[in-house]
């Protein structure tokens, strides 16, 4: 005491005066932990807007304000579109600039959890008188008095204490309260029982101490600092994310030079070079990537909430399906954190307890003459009590006053031997003695009718010590050489559990022995003659769900590995009721065991399991560490402080493992903070644990995390199918910019048109692919190897740009000529006509069969070619993404119909802007398209009611006649069509002679008008047919009118009974019959 009162210039007795106090707090600062520096939001969201693609989406916005700019001088009303796309860009990259900026405002300072631990008041004695102070306002040398229920306000070195004990579960992961008194017990501070740190919670008793450190110069405020130091590093998802989008955007920047030098090369201006290359990286950069990702990350966060998962971090969803090592904390992790009586040892026969409470479980024989002692030295040798007003609560639940071993004796008691407040009533207590640590044993005497009953209860050598005889069948028998090994034995076989093992014994005391108010000293030299009643040991139970939870996670290729702070017999103990130590497994130390040889002469690789203590690990040498993981694997780690625990992590990372960390306890943050993903408990965790965690378990169930990985894989297997579907549309969105500038054609497919794909018609089918649900073998496989199994990867890469893309690009082609020849412009004639069709002053260019085009109408019929080429690209990924639904099952095995129709729903974008060709009309039908589309989720089911969906739906589900009607102008169009169709009659030989072609691939477009019309002189005789046409088709439909799109197909006669029906089949039934046709059709529809 006098070295600690010249160390620290106090006094013992008096404390600090109040001017020294103030004078070291102006030196020291404060008693509370400082909050680091952060980085300005402002800087955050503006890292948000200019990383990875967002550059190359600036770049080509301001190639389009410029194109635009460069254009209206130049007197172009028609280059509106590159202001459109310019606005476009922007708004996605300050969009997905929000989305990450929110994200990352959510992961709120580690700090602001600690200061919650700090306690607001301190009792403190200043020269001589005892103050209420400010916590805060503590400084090194003050003497402070804590109590039961006050939380330590510093780390203080303890000079005095009655009985006090505190709660350090929070900082080393002890489950049982700890005594404090002036003794150093142990070299390390975390150990020796005269150290009382700063925010644990003192449970009972009082001490006074000197303050020897404050704020960050404590123990938690060293892990405090410890935790803030330790990096973000960044997750497996985003790690994989940024490797896709460095590959993209180096395609992207080399295919759009390579076109910006290709178009140079041949003689295109500079301005007109730079919108290719503009033009390329809009088709290249998958403009909804990071939306798509979030989205599904998010439906798999919610998936998981339901499921008592709440992640804080969406990256971490993934980050846990990658998980390859879990290291747990033991108390309150994969233990229950509460004492619970696992055994008794009575009649010299180990038992064990049932402490369910309608005594269901595996008892033990409480007909044994025996019991009835044992059970009354439980009751009686017991300060705990219930808190009042739960009678009705079942007794696992109630709140109990007491520490946390007493507490577990008492509701053992009241399970099986009925009310202990009715008991204690019938034996009033005469004098106590309380439990301290030089004794080691608690002893209280009760009035028991017309004697005394004195009971005591302590560690069994304590507890023997003072006795003279032993129970067996109800009588007292003298000690024996015999019982006293078979108690040894039962010590150590308990203990060897993990088990906290207590004696008690009981003596009948002859009427007033002891009187009320005997002083507590004066009951330690009665207490002797005792008779042994028993053993009783407790312990942390595990959770009943967690070696399931184990099993899977070995299953699943997962190590999972103990890290406590608790006893290594303890620890090894809970590592083999769990599984972590698994069946058959030994130590070192079991090995030395079974070979009768000293541990020195075991070669430790001989075991399959290792327990390691704190003290051990701090000697280990560098890279020690990691040869331990690597030869032993099922390791168990005890003593360990919080800078190890940080080290273990570090190690398995180093080893090449995605780790994740589960805790609950101020000492795990640091290593929850550190780990790839951290998981805390949600209901016994620490503010600290959960604020440094990606993940909270709600229910604090370790078996919930294997639910975490199975989610995990799920959604990796997910989002590497939408990528895959993501990617495949690049090849037909940057074709037609190659052909465009290499064959001189007009252009088939246009910036916007692209834009609206990544926008818009493809999110809805690669969100959906979220909802795929988990293939069997998922979690049969070995966890993913970030540096191999990567998200985009070479085969994926090939298979969707040279097999998928190749076929969609030709399917779209294919379309592009057939649109123009129908309309008369034959694939020689297209090759090269670029120059002349762009041309706004060209006002007569000819076609194929004559016919002049203006430039309005020249520019119509591209906007159409951008429709055809669109609705190729889109048909092509309804089959994509059926691809996409599994990777290693048959659909039929997956379930082909399962958010199927999600998928499907891309042609409900597709049809909304068909045969428009302004932008500002398709929106305007886009909005009656939305009142529509409600039905179609509903009934899609039913193939014959697409036909409700007027001109587009009648035949998109019609093989071979997908796109017959896609020219189709529209009402707004019709007069256009009209006004031509004498034009059409004049070259009706043509037509006529290229029909048969035509009909082979089923394409009929806007060739209606003219196909099978003998000239304008046959008019009259056409539209009497069309009203017969219309006449019969609104009796024969009872699901709602296919509109103009079947009538114009009507329009040459009987043909139209066989374009674009089901297999051709009832076209040909009573030809010639009207009547017939239609009754047949009737029941076809009802089919």
């Amino acid at each position: 005491v006098k070295e600690l009162e010249i160390k620290y210039g106090t006094s013992a007795t008096k404390g600090l005066s109040e001017a020294e106090a103030a004078a070291r707090l102006q030196r020291d600062g404060p008693n509370a932990l400082r909050p680091p520096r952060g980085t300005p939001g402002l800087v955050r969201f503006g890292r948000q807007l200019a990383g990875g693609l967002q550059c190359l989406m600036w770049v080509a916005a301001a190639i389009c304000l410029i194109a635009y700019g460069v254009q209206r001088g130049q007197g172009d009303r028609g280059s509106s579109d590159n202001l459109y796309l310019a606005v476009a860009l922007i708004a996605v990259v300050v969009v997905t600039g929000c989305f990450g900026y929110y994200q990352e405002f959510k992961s709120t300072n580690i700090i602001a959890s600690f200061r919650n631990l700090v306690p607001q008041q301190a009792t403190v004695v200043r020269a001589g008188q005892t103050l209420q102070v400010n916590a805060a306002e503590l400084v090194l040398g003050d003497l402070v008095e804590i109590k039961g229920g006050d939380r330590v306000p510093a780390d203080i070195r303890v000079l005095a204490a009655q009985g006090c004990k505190v709660d350090n579960s929070s900082l080393t992961g002890e489950s049982e309260p700890q005594t404090r008194s002036p003794e150093c017990t142990h070299e390390s501070h975390l150990e020796t029982r005269n150290i009382a740190f700063f925010s644990t919670m003192c449970l009972e008793g009082t001490a006074t101490g000197l303050v020897i450190g404050t704020g960050e110069r404590t123990v938690i405020g060293r892990i405090a600092s410890l935790a803030s130091g330790v990096g973000n590093e960044k997750t497996p998802i985003a790690v994989e994310i940024e490797h896709f989008v460095d590959i993209i955007a180096g395609l992207a920047v080399f295919f759009g030079a390579t076109f910006f030098l290709v178009a140079m090369l041949i003689g295109y201006p500079l301005l007109r070079a730079a919108v290719f290359f503009m033009a390329i990286v809009v088709a290249y950069v998958p403009e909804g990537l990071l939306a798509t990702v979030t989205v599904c990350l998010s439906l798999t966060a919610k998936r998981l909430a339901r499921r008592n998962c709440v992640v804080k971090n969406l990256e971490a969803v993934e980050t846990l399906g990658s998980t390859s090592v879990i290291c747990s904390d033991k108390t309150g992790t994969l233990t229950q954190n509460r004492m619970a009586v696992a055994h008794l040892w009575l009649d010299g026969q180990v038992l064990a307890a049932d402490t369910t409470e309608d005594q269901s479980g595996e008892a033990f024989e409480q007909r044994s003459a025996s019991w009835p002692l044992l059970s009354q030295v439980i009751t009686l040798c017991n300060r705990a009590q219930f808190q009042p007003g739960q009678e009705g609560v079942p007794v696992a639940q109630r709140d109990v006053i007491g520490d946390a071993s007493e507490s577990a004796l008492l509701k053992f008691a009241e399970v099986t031997s009925g009310p202990v407040a009715a008991a204690r009533g019938r034996f009033p207590k005469v004098a106590e003695l309380p439990f301290n640590s030089s004794n080691k044993f608690q002893v209280s005497v009760h009035e028991a009718g017309p004697q005394q009953l004195l009971v005591l209860k302590g560690a069994p050598e304590r507890v023997l010590e003072r006795c003279r005889g032993y129970l067996r069948e109800g009588e007292e028998h003298p000690l024996d050489p015999e019982w006293r090994r078979s108690l040894e034995g039962a010590c150590l076989e308990l203990g060897g559990r993990g088990e906290r093992v207590l004696g008690f014994c009981a003596r009948w005391l002859p009427p007033g022995s002891v009187a009320a108010g005997t002083p507590p000293e004066a009951l330690a030299e009665v207490a002797t003659g005792l008779c042994f009643a028993g053993l009783v040991s407790l312990i942390d139970p595990p959770r009943a769900t967690v070696p399931q939870a184990v099993r899977k996670c070995r299953t699943a290729g997962i190590r999972v590995i103990m890290v406590t702070g608790d006893h290594p017999v303890t620890a090894k103990a809970i590592a083999a009721a769990v599984g972590i130590i698994s069946e058959g497994s030994e130590t070192p130390e079991d090995v030395a065991t079974r070979l009768h040889l000293p541990l020195e002469q075991v070669d430790p690789r001989q075991a399959r399991a290792r327990v390691v203590t704190g003290s051990e690990l701090a000697a280990l040498a560098p890279g020690a560490l990691e040869e331990l993981l690597r030869t032993h694997p099922e390791m168990v780690f005890a003593r360990t402080s919080p800078q190890q625990k940080l080290l273990i992590v570090e190690s398995c990372q180093r080893l090449g493992a995605i780790v994740a960390v589960t805790g609950d306890g101020v000492n795990d943050s640091p290593a929850l903070k550190k780990a790839d993903i951290g998981v805390a408990m949600g209901i016994a965790g620490s503010d600290a644990a959960k604020q440094a965690a990606d993940m909270i378990l709600l229910d604090d169930n370790f078996a919930s995390i294997v639910t975490g990985v199975e989610q995990g894989r799920l959604i990796f297997d997910n989002l590497k199918k939408s990528i895959a579907y993501t990617l495949t549309k690049n090849i037909p969105e940057l074709a037609p910019y190659l052909v465009y500038i290499t064959a001189s054609v007009p252009l088939p497919l246009g910036c916007i048109t692209i834009l609206f794909i990544e926008l818009c018609t493809d999110i809805f089918p690669s969100v959906s692919l979220a909802y795929e649900r988990a293939e069997s073998d998922i979690m049969h496989l070995r966890p993913r190897d970030p540096r191999r199994d990567r998200l985009v990867n070479e085969p994926l890469a090939a298979y969707s740009y040279f097999q998928i893309g190749v076929i969609q690009s030709l399917a779209g082609f294919t379309d592009y000529f057939v649109a123009m020849a129908q309309e008369g412009w034959w694939p020689l004639l297209v090759l090269g006509l670029r120059p002349r069709w762009e041309d706004a002053h060209e006002q007569e260019l000819q076609d194929s069969y004559g016919q002049q085009w203006t430039f309005a109408q020249r520019r119509y019929q591209q906007y159409t070619c951008y429709t055809v080429f669109f609705i190729s690209i889109e048909v092509c990924q309804i089959a994509d993404v059926l691809i996409r639904k599994t990777r290693r099952l048959s659909l039929l095995q997956q379930g082909l119909f399962r958010y199927t129709w999600a998928h499907l729903g891309t042609p409900g974008h597709t049809w909304a802007h068909l045969g428009k060709g302004e932008w500002g009309k398709m929106v305007k039908i886009w909005g009656k398209s939305v009142k529509i589309w409600g039905k179609l989720v509903e009934i899609w089911g039913k193939s014959v009611e697409i036909g409700e969906f007027g001109d587009t739906w009648a035949h998109l589900g019609t093989p071979g006649h997908t796109w017959a009607h896609l020219g189709t102008p529209g009402e707004g169009e019709r007069g256009k069509n009209s006004e031509n169709l004498g034009k059409n009659g004049e070259n009706l030989g043509k037509s006529v002679e290229i029909w048969g072609k035509l009909v082979k691939i089923g394409e009929f477009g806007h060739t209606w008008a003219h196909l099978g019309t003998p000239g304008e002189r046959e008019m009259g005789k056409m539209v009497k047919i069309w009203g017969k046409s219309v006449k019969i088709w609104g009796k024969s439909v009872d699901i709602g009118e296919f509109g103009d799109t079947w009538a114009h197909l009507g329009a040459p006669g009987r043909t139209w009974a066989h374009l674009g029906t089901p297999g051709h089949t009832w076209a040909h039934l009573g030809k010639g019959k009207w009547g017939k046709i239609v009754k047949i059709w009737g029941k076809l529809v009802k089919i």
